[in-house]
């Protein structure tokens, strides 16, 4: 009794660029994202919004890269 058990950690999940919270989740398209907390809906783009560096992506890939590799920026534009 008295005993606090600590919830579980959180998987590493992709953060919304909207609402900053990790409940962004893919879509039925590929390389389109949806986050289930504030219903915000992203496409990964192969130009970086922030920087304009361009960078290869695979739409297909579950793993696909939402980080620039130049400004470390998110490679998710809003639609």
């Amino acid at each position: 009794m008295g005993v606090v058990e600590s919830s579980p950690a959180l998987p590493d999940r992709p953060v919304c660029p909207n609402c900053h919270e990790p409940w962004l989740r893919p879509a039925n398209l590929p390389g389109r994202y949806r986050c289930v907390n504030c219903l915000h809906r992203f496409e990964l783009v192969s130009v970086c919004p922030t920087c304009g560096e361009h960078g290869t992506i695979v739409r297909m890939s579950s793993s696909a890269t939402m980080i620039c590799n130049t400004c470390k920026g998110s490679m998710l534009r809003e639609i």
